[in-house]
């Protein structure tokens, strides 16, 4: 007999080589029916996997991330079937499961495919997977893998299979086709039920500007048609609120060929709108206790060298830049982190100087690959709201709840009410994989979780996934569409503490390491902002909108009480704009709208005769005339209810 463990703390036993899908009727029938996946002691397995070993289950169903990535997983070995089918002359790659979908990376050889063809493959496949095929694993020696792969002259493959080691190398075959693969499926091809090939790309090898260029086929698949034709409508309103298309309708930012590819030029209105979330934020950091200070966009190569950044992001950096002495080699700054760390070894430091602090936004660059460059969620020169917190071991519970707070003020203020939150850890079982003392990282890892606990968070625990230097917690936040987005980190760091030699004078006058705790809400300027252009849709919080109030006059003759009005309203520190153009109110009204104006004021006769506004309200209309004193008091009430109290504790 074996123990099996279950999420809930319950625990079961079953005869040795129970299989998974047995355990799962043990539950439930209904169960049963509903798990498509399963992990045994955090290791994907089979629904068809018999356990021999006591260990800890999990099952999933399509609802959990995990049934998800198999369901994709498996759709993408279906695609691999349909494309050797329909091109049998191809040569397959890799074809992974991503977070809304897969793709396959083929290299067709001399047939070119293109989304003209999506509807022939989508057929075929959807023939495919009625089959009902099952998806079996089996061993193979390397030898007979690579024999496997010779066959058929690929030599993608078996570049894959010589990395591998004999004993590990597993095939999945369902019904005629065999594939390399690791594992994590579905039980049978026929739960799939719709696909839909989405766009077509060209992509490297392995990643690698040096290698072949394949031909890249994205693409998704549901348990039901409902579901596609939903994820459809969904992205038809993806597209409207895309960050590109909505950065140039309110002239936020623009890219020049002349300037760079992935290096962002801000116009007026988005520069401003970073400003005031720039702003925002400090306001919230000098009420914390941060100070703000200032770095370099540039570095010697041997800061990065010795903080291991160099190592980590020297191939996806910019070329080193030699200056007329043989001696020096500068390199565009990949993070900031060191930086913080020579300000802070910059005087002596005692245990009464902390925590400290440092706040800076500070501009990094990483060389991407054209391909992967995407308006400003994807760039080559953003700006990292970054901070790093140097205190003690005992501080670090603390300074981790405060800055939970701050996080949560953040989105809260930009209306990201729908999060979660992952708690990585490190695996007890693999010691070597991290540093910094046992006693340290348990003191760091209680630290997160309870100050996880105590804030209410929604989280899950991940084990492995800890940084090599420390535990952390990153925030998942879902937009007004649904969609997941990582924004918002914070990470515990005995790495740079040990790397820059960081000290400070202990009560014993003894030397003690601090603790480096990084955090950045925003994660990037750029990225945020696309973000945040996506899930508002252009219409940002009214405390953040660049105009917050157009007044409209409905001819000439008003100008003078609109401008009376417009003094009134830069008098008590709101942004407005007086259209004083001789056009019709409802072509200044239509303009407005498409401009997410918030607020627009409209003065005709009426209203200066009798001294009052008339006010519209974007995507609400009419809401009459009033005295500006009224408005003024509706509008100073909307503000103060958008941005909640930032409390310092």
């Amino acid at each position: 007999m074996i123990k099996v463990s279950f999420p809930d703390g319950n625990t079961k036993e079953f005869e040795k080589g129970t299989k998974v899908i047995d355990i799962a009727k043990s539950i439930s029938e209904g169960l049963a029916r509903k798990v498509i996946s399963a992990s045994y002691n955090s290791e994907v397995i089979e629904l068809s996997t018999g356990l021999n070993d006591d260990g800890d289950i999990k099952l999933f169903t399509w609802d959990d991330d995990e049934g998800k990535k198999a369901f994709w997983h498996s759709s993408a070995h279906i695609l691999a079937q349909t494309i050797k089918d329909i091109y049998p002359m191809s040569k397959l790659t890799i074809g992974p499961a991503i977070e809304s979908g897969f793709y396959y990376d083929v290299d067709f050889g001399g047939d070119n495919p293109s989304e003209n063809d999506f509807k022939k493959i989508e057929e075929k496949f959807l023939e495919f997977a009625r089959e009902d095929n099952e998806f079996k694993m089996r061993h193979l020696s390397k030898s007979d893998a690579l024999e496997f792969y010779k066959k058929e002259k690929n030599q993608y493959k078996i570049e894959l299979i010589e990395d591998l080691e004999d004993g590990t190398i597993t095939f999945c075959d369902h019904s005629n086709f065999s594939d390399l693969c690791k594992g994590g499926h579905i039980p049978s091809t026929g739960i799939v039920k719709s696909v839909k090939l989405l766009n077509i790309a060209g992509a490297y090898w392995r990643g690698d500007e040096k290698n072949n260029q394949l031909t890249r086929i994205y693409g998704i698949s549901f348990p039901k048609q409902k579901m596609l034709t939903e994820y459809l409508e969904l992205v038809e309103k993806a597209k409207e609120r895309d960050h590109r298309k909505l950065g140039k309708e309110l002239e936020l930012f623009t890219f020049s060929s002349r300037v760079g590819n992935g290096l962002p030029l801000w116009l007026p209105n988005g520069t401003e709108l970073r400003d005031r979330l720039q702003r925002f934020l400090e306001d919230a950091q000098r009420k914390a206790g941060y100070k703000k200070v200032m770095t370099s966009h540039i570095g010697s190569k041997e800061l990065y060298e010795t903080s291991g950044h160099y190592e980590k992001y020297g191939a996806d950096s910019f070329q080193p830049i030699l200056t007329p002495n043989d001696n020096e080699t500068f390199i565009l700054r990949p993070m900031n982190c060191p930086h913080h760390c020579e300000i802070y070894n910059s005087k002596p430091q005692s245990y009464r100087d902390l925590p400290l602090r440092l706040a800076e936004f500070g501009t990094v660059y990483r060389y991407e690959q054209s391909g992967e460059l995407h308006g400003l969620s994807r760039v080559r020169g953003f700006t990292v709201d970054d901070a790093h917190i140097f205190c003690t071991p005992e501080q670090v519970d603390s300074e981790f709840k405060n800055t939970i707070d701050l996080v949560l003020y953040v989105f809260r203020s930009l209306g990201f009410e729908n999060f979660s939150a992952q708690v990585s850890l490190r695996d007890d079982s693999k010691p070597e994989k991290y540093i910094g003392s046992k006693k340290n990282w348990e003191i760091s890892e209680n630290a997160i979780i309870d100050a996880a606990k105590e804030k209410g968070l929604s989280y899950k625990i991940e084990y492995g996934e800890a940084a090599f230097y420390g535990p952390k917690l990153d925030f998942m936040v879902k937009d007004a569409l649904g969609r997941s987005w990582q924004l918002g980190t914070i990470q515990v760091d005995y790495n740079l503490p040990e790397r820059f030699e960081l000290s400070y004078k202990g009560p014993k006058n003894e030397d003690l390491r601090p603790v480096m705790i990084h955090r950045a809400p925003f994660g990037s300027m750029e990225r945020f902002v696309a973000i945040l252009l996506e899930h508002t849709g252009g219409l940002f919080p009214l405390w953040l909108s660049t105009t917050q109030i157009e007044i409209l006059v409905v001819s000439e003759n008003y100008k003078n009480y609109g401008q009376k009005v417009l003094n009134i309203l830069e008098n008590h520190e709101i942004r407005a704009h007086l259209d004083d153009r001789n056009e019709t109110v409802g072509k200044k009204i239509r303009e407005s709208e498409i401009n997410k104006i918030p607020y627009m004021i409209i003065i005709g006769e009426n209203e200066e005769k009798n001294e009052t506004v008339s006010i519209r309200k974007h995507k609400e209309g009419d809401l009459g005339e009033m005295k500006i004193d009224k408005f003024l008091d509706i509008f100073k009430k909307e503000i103060s209810d958008s941005i909640p109290e930032f409390n310092i504790n």
